[in-house]
């Protein structure tokens, strides 16, 4: 999409509405393929947002979008992906300035300078505090926001370590409405989990050694602050896929739950929002 476009895009849209949509994407790694299935079914009918909030893997979302990208490019930036090269960084404190450079391409520059509004949530490692990102370098800002431990490093922003967002507010509905959105959609990669009698084994072992090694934890309303701030909450269900399924067919269903999550509830998303006062 060309200035052009998007300028004529935003002058027609203010036009026609003085409703302001927000949306606020969810944390959750590979999961994160829901949140293009979901933005393909409103694109579909004609539905844009306005004020863009993410968190980790929602942050990029977020963020792509915010910069004009469609649910199509994004997958194609998905598909671009060396599986091999990203599964080498899947290591204990690994760097993320691998993922910074490769954001780069996509989303240069200073968030202010992002054709719509946009901020990403992220941790401070060391005071366990949710820290707003709405300003400073856009590459930086998501991998602050994504760098989850024990397998990726903090990253230093303003002199503080800040990591994955999704231990403070996993779902920033909240930031999408101090942003100045009327109304907000978000979306909750992990609204289905087995309980923890249910996991194997092996899963709990695995658990409880990340626990034992990650000084971060989460806080006790950080999914539920994004509950109360969204007028719509979409929840695909991707029981039974994990935040590293980053195989093609696992990111192609992630993908459909996405659009067939926003798709079942489009009917009542267009009542609630002509009720709000959005012109369609």
């Amino acid at each position: 999409m060309n200035v052009f476009t998007r300028f004529r895009n935003f002058i027609t849209r203010k036009r026609k509405n003085t409703l302001r949509l927000g949306l606020a994407l969810g944390s959750g790694g590979a999961k994160g393929m829901a949140h293009l299935g979901a933005l393909k079914a409103f694109e579909e009918e004609g539905i844009r947002f306005d004020v863009v909030a993410g968190t980790s893997i929602g942050s990029i979302v977020g963020a792509l979008y915010a910069k004009g990208y469609s649910s199509s490019d994004m997958v194609e930036i998905v598909q671009s992906l060396s599986v091999k090269e990203f599964s080498k960084n899947l290591r204990p404190r690994a760097d993320m300035g691998f993922a910074e450079e490769f954001l780069s391409g996509y989303v240069e520059g200073d968030i202010s300078e992002l054709p719509l509004p946009f901020a990403a949530w992220a941790t401070d490692e060391e005071t366990n505090e949710g820290v707003l990102l709405d300003s400073g370098s856009t590459a930086r800002a998501l991998t602050a926001s994504s760098a989850m431990p024990p397998f990726f490093r903090a990253v230093e922003i303003g002199g503080r370590k800040l990591a994955d967002g999704a231990f403070t507010n996993a779902i920033p509905a909240d930031v999408a409405r101090d942003m100045g959105a009327d109304f907000v959609i978000g979306c909750d990669l992990s609204a289905y989990l087995l309980p923890d009698e249910e996991k194997s084994r092996l899963s709990r072992l695995i658990g409880s050694a990340i626990n034992a090694f990650v000084s971060l934890r989460y806080r006790d309303d950080c999914k539920e602050r994004g509950y109360r701030a969204s007028d719509i909450m979409l929840r695909p269900n991707l029981l039974g896929f994990h935040a590293t399924d980053i195989g093609r067919e696992d990111t192609a269903r992630m993908f459909e739950l996405g659009y067939e999550e926003a798709s079942s509830r489009m009917a009542e998303i267009r009542q609630a929002l002509k009720n709000a006062g959005y012109k369609f």
